[in-house]
């Protein structure tokens, strides 16, 4: 039984063989045939403009599929510029405003070193621009030495205004333009005096000036700093800078004139100022002032003060008798 098994296998295999290699032959002498050739050449022929086609597809496709990964990556690099180039602004604001601080800084340092009265630098915190009322806010007072009635100035020696309110650690300025401002001011090239204040809208006038005086455009004004006797000066050192005539109006038939002066200092501006700290102005102390020592009562404080003399009483001088 197993031996008709084994024969009927080997004659299987030996059919399946001959079969193959008679398909073999077959395939050989068609594939020599001249009309088959022409055949094939010409199904290749019909066919080939939907193979151009659908290789154009397959490119077509392709290219898209490259097209999207490129713009992909422009996106993501064009992010990254954009952050570099944000970044690379905010440095250069940061740079610009440290230099601008830093030429400020330099500024003050340079005056003060060549000022000839003790000052101390502060930074302005707080500033008021209004119909009413025109003040800045200082962050350092009375624990730095700053007291009421001490004059601020800004870089080259602009004036600023004065201190009216001070804490221990701030102080509030009156600006030049507050319209309750006066100040003395010197015209440099004339020597003319007048008197500089405040108007709504951050405009100095200089009022009362002498109508024979000329006053030209341009020209600037300093503090007249006048002193006057028993020890009475004026509540500004002299030769701050208070501005620069830009126009001037005077009436012929008036014997005074007025300039309207652009401040020295940007008042709208101030960052950082010096405060003088040692320049005494106004009156004297009361310890220090003369005492009138005609009476019995008049008597030297400590041997030191002069005396004032008495102004004499004015008598009046008898007129004409009528006839």
């Amino acid at each position: 039984m197993t031996s008709m098994l084994a024969t009927k296998a080997a004659r299987r295999r030996s059919v399946t063989f001959s079969v193959l290699i008679v398909i073999s032959l077959l395939l050989m002498a068609f594939s020599s045939n001249p009309a088959l050739r022409d055949v094939q050449s010409g199904i290749g022929y019909a066919f080939r403009p939907i193979q151009g086609a659908l290789d154009d597809v397959a490119g077509g496709a392709a290219s898209i599929g490259t097209a999207l990964i490129e713009i992909d990556r422009l996106r993501v690099d064009n992010s990254a510029m954009h952050a570099e180039n944000e970044r690379l602004a905010a440095e250069n604001a940061r740079l610009l405003a440290l230099g601008r601080e830093n030429e400020l800084l330099t500024g003050l340092l340079q005056l003060r070193a060549g000022f000839e009265y003790e000052t101390v630098a502060t930074s302005v915190i707080m500033r008021e621009s209004s119909e009413f009322r025109r003040v800045v806010g200082l962050d350092k007072g009375t624990d730095d030495g700053i007291e009421i009635g001490d004059v601020v100035i800004a870089g080259g020696g602009a004036l600023v205004g004065r201190v009216t309110e001070v804490g221990p650690d701030s102080a509030t300025v009156v600006l030049l333009t507050d319209a309750s401002s006066t100040v003395i001011g010197q015209l440099s090239g004339t020597a003319a005096i007048g008197e500089v204040v405040g108007e709504l809208g951050g405009v100095l006038v200089m009022q009362q000036i002498d109508s024979s005086e000329t006053v030209g455009v341009g020209e600037e004004v300093v503090t007249a700093g006048i002193e006057l006797g028993g020890g009475v000066r004026s509540p500004y050192p002299k030769g701050l800078l208070v501005g620069q005539v830009v126009d001037v109006r005077r009436d012929p038939n008036d014997v005074v004139q007025t300039a309207y002066l652009q401040p020295a200092a940007e008042l709208d501006k101030l960052e950082y100022v010096l405060v003088i700290l040692d320049y005494e102005g106004g009156l004297p102390p009361l310890e220090e002032q003369p005492v009138d020592c005609s009476g019995d009562e008049g008597t030297l404080p400590e041997g030191e003060e002069p005396c004032a003399e008495p102004t004499p009483t004015p008598t009046a001088t008898p007129g004409p008798s009528a006839p």
